[in-house]
């Protein structure tokens, strides 16, 4: 009896195995109705060959340039039965239309079958050129490739054809990127109301913003819209309302356009002809996904300028042959006789890997205040490696910034390489209401004292650097305290200060003798915005004032600079000044004037008076001629008066090209005269077209 169960348990499941056999039937053509199963394949083969010679049409290009290759396609067949065109590499355009047309021509068949079930089937096949019938082909030995590939295979072959498939429109990706809006004065005052609205939750000081902090007060799209200019040319398009080079995928984004600053112009106190700026270059951005973006901006210039900025350039200048600095932009070389070259490159990632952090590393400029100047840090030096840190939340902003100056001087020059200092600071924003913000700022210079090169001491985020500063030993850095407050009166005035402190000491102020180590600056100005109920006029008045020796320390090269010049004020320290701005736009017009009133303390450097007066801070404050009696404007007391109107059109908002005219106004009216201080007035006057990225600034 247990045998018989056993014969039976196995002959049972024979039979089910026997049952699960697979059973795969290939695509049949009506001709091949009539084969045996084994031969179906090949005659599937067969028929789409025979049909493919029939009805194929070599193109004319094909012949004319007797083109010998191979042509590969795939294609499935449905499980409806049709011909479907999945890929084709061909070295010709006219092939891949000719071969679609040929298989859009197949009739439809008998699909593939899987245990009798419809399935899809997908092939390659290989076409010779020039094209043989299949009996050629045959007799010739050379194999007929029709052969059913992988998924993976369609797919890899298909990869580089699909890129093409995923572009689409360009939308405008910048205005909601974590890229930096360009600092500019001029273009921040358009959208600086929309920001300052009472009741916001933004914070206005460190600068440059990011695109998607400004979308949410701003509708950069709308302007945009606003200003386009309809036109059906293409050279309209790029010349007046689009990126010269705009691309758009899934999940990636760029633009690149060219850079120009083309200008000439006329100094009434030089004894050259003319002045000029000839600038050319790039500028890329983009985009890979929603949160890293990309910018850099390369320029080739020469230039020959106002007399005056020309001098000051040249004051400015380091260790080695080259003669000049170019304020704000940086080191020059001579171009003929009496021009400059001066090459300049800027560009950072920024990336922001949570909603509250924004991580941004390049070689730039950053600026912290709301006003026209900063006392802490400005965009007047030339650009610098950083590394900067934006963590926002509640009503918080906190920012910090690590760079990576350089001081160029002979004295300090080591092996003809320029010295490397090294600077860190952070700054707090508080909406203490929905009026009021307050702002704290620190900040510490260092350099590579007992090769130390950059403390790590200072990468801590959240620290005070005056305490590490005393921790690491007595002279071994420079620190600088800071704070900032604004007070929205409404939606269209605000009153915004600041105040700097260098070194301080209480009894000396209590002394009432004015000493030297009090040096601290301050700053008041207020912003009115859509001036008098007129539409898009913005005023602004500032005063600026900072004691003499602020910024300067007794080891010299501990200066708060870069590139001998300032990271802070433009003018330095011993100084006061009072500036007026007006601002309006209309469409694409624009109009500025500003006009700058200010008084300031310069050395003598005579040869008889050697002394510091405090207004020079990379000079050792060791060198001053008294300890008491301190006043702003001592040494040599120079009035200045500075203004300047600028009026033009904008050619292409996308990029901010603009034809303008400038016509400045300088009087420099020292009370003594020395060397590199005289009496010098200075009418200069400018046309141009210039890509406007960055902020100019000729007035000191």
């Amino acid at each position: 009896m247990k045998k018989l169960l056993l014969l039976f348990l196995i002959f049972f499941s024979l039979n089910a195995l026997a049952q699960d056999v697979d059973y795969e039937k290939p695509p049949v053509f009506p001709e091949c109705d009539s084969q045996d199963i084994e031969a179906l394949s090949n005659c599937f083969k067969s028929e789409l060959s025979q049909f493919i010679f029939e009805k194929f049409k070599t193109p004319q290009i094909v012949l004319d340039e007797n083109y010998i290759g191979n042509v590969f396609v795939l294609f499935e067949v449905t499980t409806e039965g049709n011909f479907k065109v999945v890929y084709i590499d061909a070295t010709y355009t006219e092939l891949k239309t000719e071969i679609e047309d040929v298989f859009n021509q197949l009739p439809k068949i008998q699909p593939a079958t899987y245990n009798g079930r419809p399935i899809f089937k997908q092939y390659s096949y290989k076409i010779s050129m020039p094209l043989e019938s299949p009996s050629a082909i045959q007799n010739t030995s050379q194999n007929q490739e029709t052969n059913a590939v992988s998924k993976l295979e369609i797919e890899a072959k298909s990869e580089y054809d699909n890129l093409n498939a995923t572009i689409k429109p360009y939308e405008n990706q910048e205005y909601s990127s974590t890229l930096s809006i360009p600092f500019l004065h001029s273009s921040y005052a358009k959208f600086d109301r929309n920001i300052n609205l009472v009741g916001t939750n933004s914070h206005t000081a460190a600068k440059p913003f990011m695109y998607s902090e400004v979308a949410k007060y701003y509708d950069f799209k709308a302007e945009k819209e606003a200003l386009v200019k309809k036109s059906d040319g293409w050279w309209q398009r790029k010349l007046f309302n689009e990126h010269l080079v705009q691309l758009q995928g899934k999940n990636y984004w760029f633009t690149l356009d060219p850079i120009f600053d083309l200008q000439v112009g006329k100094d009434s106190d030089a004894d050259f002809n003319s002045t000029f700026n000839n600038t050319r270059g790039f500028y890329v951005q983009g985009g890979l996904g929603k949160n890293l973006s990309f910018s850099s901006s390369v320029y080739e210039s020469q230039g020959r300028f106002a007399d005056y900025v020309n001098r000051y350039a040249e004051s400015l200048r380091g260790f080695g042959p080259d003669p000049a600095v170019i304020p704000g932009r940086g080191i020059a070389k001579r171009f003929k006789e009496d021009a400059y070259d001066y090459p300049v490159a800027e560009a950072y990632l920024s990336y922001s890997p949570a909603e509250f952090l924004n991580v941004q590393f390049g070689h730039g400029k950053n600026f912290i205040g709301d006003g026209y100047r900063s006392l802490l840090q400005s965009d007047v030096a030339s650009p610098s490696p950083f590394l900067k840190l934006s963590t926002k939340f509640w009503k918080i902003k906190y920012t910090n910034t690590w760079m990576w100056l350089k001081d160029i001087r002979t004295d300090v020059v080591s092996d003809k390489a320029f010295l490397t200092k090294y600077m860190a600071n952070h700054y707090l924003s508080w909406n203490v209401s929905k009026r009021f913000n307050l702002g704290l700022f620190e900040s510490v210079l260092w350099t590579n004292s007992n090769d130390r090169g950059f403390d790590v001491n200072y990468l801590n985020p959240i620290i005070f650097y005056r305490a590490i500063e005393f921790e690491t030993g007595q002279g071994a850095g420079n620190a600088v305290l800071g704070a900032t407050a604004k007070y929205k009166a409404n939606d269209n005035i605000n009153i915004y200060s600041q105040f700097v402190l260098d070194e301080f000491s209480l009894g000396d102020i209590k002394g009432g003798k004015k000493s030297w180590k009090n040096k601290y600056g301050y700053q008041i100005g207020a912003k009115y915005y859509n001036a008098f109920k007129v539409d898009n006029l913005f005023l602004q008045l500032e005063y600026n004032r900072v004691r003499p020796y602020t910024y300067s320390h007794n080891t010299i090269v501990l200066n708060y600079g870069h590139n001998n010049q300032s990271m802070a004020h433009l003018w330095g320290a011993n100084f006061s000044e009072a500036i007026a701005i007006a601002r309006y736009n209309y469409k694409r017009w624009f109009a500025d004037a500003k006009f700058v009133f200010g008084s300031r303390g310069l050395d003598f450097n005579n040869g008889t008076d050697d002394f510091s007066y405090g207004g020079d801070i990379y000079r050792n404050y060791n060198d001053r001629p008294f300890d008491s009696g301190v006043e702003v404007g001592q040494g040599i007391k120079t009035n200045i008066f500075h203004a300047e109107l600028q009026s033009g059109y904008i050619v292409n908002p996308a990029t901010n090209l603009k034809l303008f005219a400038y016509l400045s106004y300088r009087d420099f009216n020292p009370n003594a005269t020395a060397a590199s201080t005289f009496e010098n007035n200075t009418l200069w006057f400018s046309i141009g077209l210039r890509t406007d990225l960055f902020n100019w600034y000729f007035d000191f």
